[in-house]
C-alpha cells in the first residue's frame, strides 16, 4: 500500500507532521495540474491519495472517477492554509 499526501506549494501548514516523519507529501506549484498530478500517482500505484479541500477542488471529476475505483481511496481534508 502506498500513501501520498497532496497539497500546494504554498500550503506550508497542512501535513506538516506527515513531512517531518519523512512521509511522501506531494506539493503542487501549479493546482490546474492537479488532475495531471493524480494520474501519474495512481499509475505509479499509490492507493491512498489525502489532499486537502483546495487541491480537490481543481480536480472534482477525476475524484469522483476514481472514488468508485477499487483499490484507489482518495479523502479529502481540510486545509490548514489560510489564503490572505
Amino acid at each position: 500500500m502506498k500513501i501520498t499526501w497532496m497539497k500546494g506549494q504554498n500550503d506550508n501548514d497542512s501535513f506538516k507532521m506527515f513531512e517531518r516523519m519523512g512521509l511522501d507529501v506531494c506539493k503542487l506549484d501549479d493546482l490546474e495540474k492537479t488532475d495531471e498530478k493524480l494520474k501519474e500517482l495512481i499509475n505509479q500505484n499509490y492507493t491512498t491519495i489525502v489532499m486537502t479541500n483546495e487541491v480537490a477542488g481543481f480536480s472534482e471529476s477525476i475524484i469522483k472517477k476514481y472514488n468508485k475505483t477499487d483499490g484507489v481511496n482518495i479523502i479529502i481534508t481540510p486545509s490548514k492554509h489560510m489564503q490572505s
